[in-house]
């Protein structure tokens, strides 16, 4: 059996307690007195800890505190400032095993700890400085126990300054968080309620790391190219520290293999080479650079593909073996980022290709800090699933962690990384708070140094930012500057590549391959100057996204808007007097004012109207009359706000913007404002309409013109295509119906196609649908779909409230394939109810003999299922699924009838558990879920699948359940 080597994670069977009911110090704990979970006499202190994580979060897996995400359980939590910090600085203990062979050694590492720390392993105490954002890596050999059996106990204290929290609230309470170098967040903001514990605790990942007598360091990685993008080169450097009493003779190699489709099929290089490393010293080692034709280039979400190499660094030791081993994923990639002389706004480009950016901002996944790679997957492959190509780490929250940064290079998110300055902490808000940024300056730098180390090998990682609506400190910013400087090479030339020739290798910069920009609203973002030109917030009227005067800027890096959850969301979250929707209070001006219940105003409720500009937007569906209804109209309002937003600047594509992040994606904690998924993980169908508006190619109507227009992001110009734009009425008739066909367009343009005159018609309807489609002549494959539903200027939507009786009949096709607890979906969802005629459609329309006979064929392909008999079904999904592993469950056909004719409007699909003895109110959603589309709407006619997966707990049997503005609730797929 050979040496045992390499990182093992300390995750479980820790221990936690408060220190004052702790009557043992360190070396009592981890020598003669360890704790228990049951005391002699009395009640133990000791309760099972959750590390990595808060003690809040310990307190509140324990119940030893209320749930502070549900209801006014916050406000049970004694908060910092009042009981001090001895009250939340607390012992972690835990146990592990490692014995070391000989001239091995073991280091003991934290990834995070807030704030500080006594560290005590078998009777001997280290100290962790200070420093939220700083890894700590503790060289335990000589102090490791013979028998290999070792206790750890960390006595972790707050931060320095939690603050106190004024009756008012506010963006960072009284600010004094500020002058640590922590997260900023913890103390209120309009989003989040306070954390009662600052986050004190063991944040990040511990583990034992064993290795021989030299060890790797830091390696970075950079890639250069030439001969537009056929040639590349990797440049590594890496840092070898030898802890033994003699001259290491090494041999140190490194190669790179390529993955595809997650199984390795080629070894790109290998390269070894032999050096001496002196007793007792640290030295810098440069690898000459390693060549690569025609590497995989990797690509932001919707440009391309995210190719990733392995890179792995291995180091032998004469006489002794392999010492040391380190691996990344590496991605070919090139980021460069210039103001743009027509609009003002930063522009990014990759791989020499414009990117136009449309994303979101992100706090951090939760507020308690109980981080875990199965939630960073499902966050960021939601931000994918949303089209979204940036995301960025606001400044009050996280130095996002390697695990997050990982899912981003898989799903291909641009990441821009702020540093821990924002502006209501550091110099504005009220009271006004400290300009000058943390007092520990040096702690600031060397945080943020370790910080750009710890993620610089990251592909997606794209910008690093000095702070959110603030600078750092002079001197800070001044250090971080000279520290972040460009290499010549990635500096923004012109848009000419200069060869490297002579100049020093990039790999030797701290990062030298990423802009570093002083703050979120300087150098092409906002104004540029600093100045807040950032949002606005709050509900808007679609129709203003588009128009010239929204925003004079051409990069938004904060515009945000509402975020109501589902209603099952708020009863899962809520006592019952929280379901209590808001109060209509009309205005003596004639607007109509929201007023929340006290459990929605604490977690931040934002309304659905904008006294003096924006009419209540629910109000315009009719009056609400549940929970239920009110959620249900606020995820038609939510779909519209998102959709419109994203569109009105897709309009304006280098034209007036290079892009836009919104405010913000989702929740760290049970906000209600301002999100595209709950903290539960359930989508709201804001979500889905940034789905279709951020699609590389998409057809939309310009809300303010009324023109049809086509966004082309991609590289690639499309030819022979066209648009079929059809209105239906409430009625199931199709008063309009247009195509055009033949059209080319640019790539990364946005084309004015038509005017859409309905509106201008003879008779329209007050409320009506429109559906457009861009799909490919050659084979009538579609590109694009966007469904509408609108009314006439100056009026409402209160006609879909008597539609919600009508019962248009579906036909759904499912079938299920199950791997493991992972099942996958297929369900193929059919308006069944009879289509206008055509001949008699296209003579209403006016519409040429061309013009019928694509009606005819785009008609024949949506029904091509519609008669189906059950061999052609399963032809078709053998088709579909094909590529699919796993067992089948076979196919299942669900009717649900209904005599109407028309639009089967705001469909959307959920998943349960399967539970006939749930109790009333009980959450039965099997959450997370991930759809291809949701929230969505079909003509008569029309059908489309929908993909769902999703992982079930052991025992559980899921159920599939439609909803619709005329569906409720019905079962589709039961036990499968």
């Amino acid at each position: 059996m050979g040496k045992m080597q390499g990182k093992t994670n300390l995750d479980s069977g820790w221990l936690a307690a408060r220190s004052t009911e702790v009557h043992f110090n360190g070396s009592q704990l981890t020598t003669t007195n360890p704790p228990s979970l049951t005391g002699p006499t009395e009640p133990s202190p000791w309760m099972e800890a959750l590390v990595p994580g808060t003690v809040l979060a310990t307190l509140v897996k324990n119940k030893v505190v209320p749930d502070p995400f549900y209801g006014l359980g916050n406000e049970a939590i004694l908060d910092i400032a009042d009981s001090g910090r001895d009250y939340y600085t607390f012992w972690f203990f835990t146990t592990f095993h490692c014995k070391l062979a000989g001239n091995q050694h073991c280091d003991l590492n934290f990834r995070g700890i807030n704030y500080s720390a006594d560290v005590y392993l078998n009777g001997h105490k280290m100290v962790l400085p200070k420093g939220m954002f700083r890894r700590h890596s503790l060289d335990v050999t000589s102090i490791l126990h013979p028998d290999g059996n070792n206790l750890l106990a960390v006595l972790v204290h707050p931060p320095d300054h939690p603050g106190s929290i004024p009756p008012q609230g506010g963006q960072g309470g009284d600010h004094e968080i500020g002058k640590d170098v922590a997260t900023q967040y913890v103390q209120g903001w309009d989003w989040i309620a306070p954390i009662r514990d600052r986050n004190t605790g063991i944040w990040d990942e511990v583990s034992i790391f064993i290795t021989g007598p030299v060890k790797i360091i830091d390696p970075h990685l950079v890639s250069s190219f030439f001969d537009n993008y056929k040639r590349a080169y990797l440049h590594a450097t890496t840092e070898l520290e030898n802890r033994s009493s003699s001259t290491a003779e090494c041999s140190l190699s490194i190669h790179v293999t390529a993955e595809l489709e997650g199984s390795i099929h080629l070894v790109e290089q290998l390269q070894t080479q032999n050096i001496s490393v002196p007793a007792g010293s640290r030295v810098q080692y440069t690898f000459p650079e390693l060549f690569f034709y025609k590497p995989n280039l990797w690509w932001p979400n919707g440009m391309g593909k995210q190719s990733l190499y392995n890179v792995v660094i291995d180091i032998d030791v004469k006489g002794f073996g392999e010492s040391d081993s380190w691996s990344h994923y590496f991605g070919f990639r090139k980021i460069e980022s210039h103001i743009d002389g027509a609009t003002g706004g930063r522009l990014f480009k990759v791989n020499g290709e414009p990117i136009f950016i449309r994303g979101g901002n992100w706090i951090l996944s939760d507020g308690l800090l109980r981080l875990s790679k199965k939630r960073y997957s499902t966050d960021i492959k939601f931000h994918a699933d949303m089209n979204f190509n940036m995301i960025r780490c606001w400044g009050g929250g996280l130095a996002e962690r390697p695990e997050f940064y990982h899912y981003c290079d898989y799903y291909g998110l641009l990441v821009w990384q702020e540093f821990w300055i924002t502006g209501d902490v550091d110099g504005r808000g009220v009271p006004v708070s400290n300009p000058n940024g943390p007092l520990d300056h040096d702690l600031f730098l060397f945080c943020a140094r370790d910080t750009v180390k710890l993620l610089r090998n990251h592909p997606s990682l794209a910008l690093w930012v000095g702070g959110n609506e603030q600078v750092p400190p002079r001197d800070i910013n001044a250090a971080l500057k000279n520290d972040l400087e460009l290499h010549p090479y990635f500096e923004h030339v012109n848009e000419k590549r200069k060869p490297l020739g002579d100049l020093e290798d990039p790999s030797q910069y701290l990062d030298g391959t990423r802009m570093y920009i002083k703050g979120s609203l300087w150098d092409g973002f906002a104004d540029g100057k600093g100045d807040f030109t950032d949002g606005p917030y709050e509900i808007q009227n679609p129709e203003d996204f588009f128009k010239d005067d929204f925003y004079k800027y051409g990069f938004n890096p904060e515009v945000g808007s509402v975020g109501m959850p589902v209603a099952a969301t708020i009863r899962a979250t809520m006592p019952s007097e929280g379901w209590q929707i808001p109060l209509f209070k009309k205005l003596p001006n004639g607007y109509v004012e929201e007023v929340p219940n006290p459990i929605w105003k604490y977690h931040k409720y934002i309304p659905y109207s904008k006294p003096t500009k924006v009419h209540d937007q629910i109000q315009l569906y009719g009056a609400a009359k549940d929970l239920d209804d009110f959620c249900l109209k606020a995820q038609l309002v939510n779909y519209i706000q998102y959709r419109a937003l994203l569109e009105g600047w897709s309009s304006r594509m280098w034209s007036k913007y290079t892009g836009v992040l919104i405010w913000k994606t989702q929740n760290p904690w049970t906000g209600l404002r301002g999100q595209f998924y709950d903290h539960l993980l359930d989508q709201t169908a804001g979500f889905y309409g940034c789905r279709c508006a951020a699609e590389p190619i998409h057809v939309q109507l310009n809300l303010a013109t009324y023109c049809i227009e086509v966004v082309n992001t991609t590289s690639e110009e499309l030819s022979n295509v066209a648009i079929e734009a059809s209105v239906w009425d409430l009625e199931g008739t199709c008063p309009y119906y247009k195509t055009h066909e033949n059209l080319s367009l640019l790539p990364k343009k946005v084309t004015s196609i038509v005017e859409m005159k309905y509106p201008k018609s003879k008779n329209p309807k007050p409320v009506y649908f429109l559906l457009l489609k861009l799909y490919d002549m050659s084979d009538f494959r579609i590109l694009s779909r966007n469904f509408y539903w609108l009314h006439l200027p100056g009026g409402d939507y209160k006609l879909l409230e008597p539609y919600r009786k009508k019962k248009i009949p579906l036909k759904i096709t499912s079938e299920v394939f199950i791997e493991g607890s992972t099942y996958k979906l297929q369900m193929h969802v059919l308006n069944s109810s009879k289509r206008p005629d055509t001949k008699s459609l296209v003579l209403e329309c006016g519409s040429t003999a061309k013009q019928r006979d694509s009606c005819i064929v785009t008609d024949s392909v949506d029904n091509m299922h519609n008669e189906a008999g059950k061999d052609q079904e399963v032809g078709w999904f053998k088709r579909i699924h094909r590529c699919l592993a796993g067992k089948s469950d076979g196919l299942k056909v669900s009717e649900i009838n209904g005599q109407d004719i028309g639009v089967a409007f705001f469909l959307h699909f959920s998943v349960h558990a399967s539970n006939r003895d749930h109790k009333e109110g009980e959450d039965t959603r099997i959450l997370p879920v991930h759809y291809s589309d949701n929230y969505f709407s079909l003509v008569p006619g029309e059908a489309m699948t929908v993909k769902i997966s999703f992982e079930v707990p052991p025992g559980v049997a899921p159920r599939v359940t439609l909803h619709g503005w005329n569906y409720h609730g019905k079962a589709i797929h039961e036990a499968l």
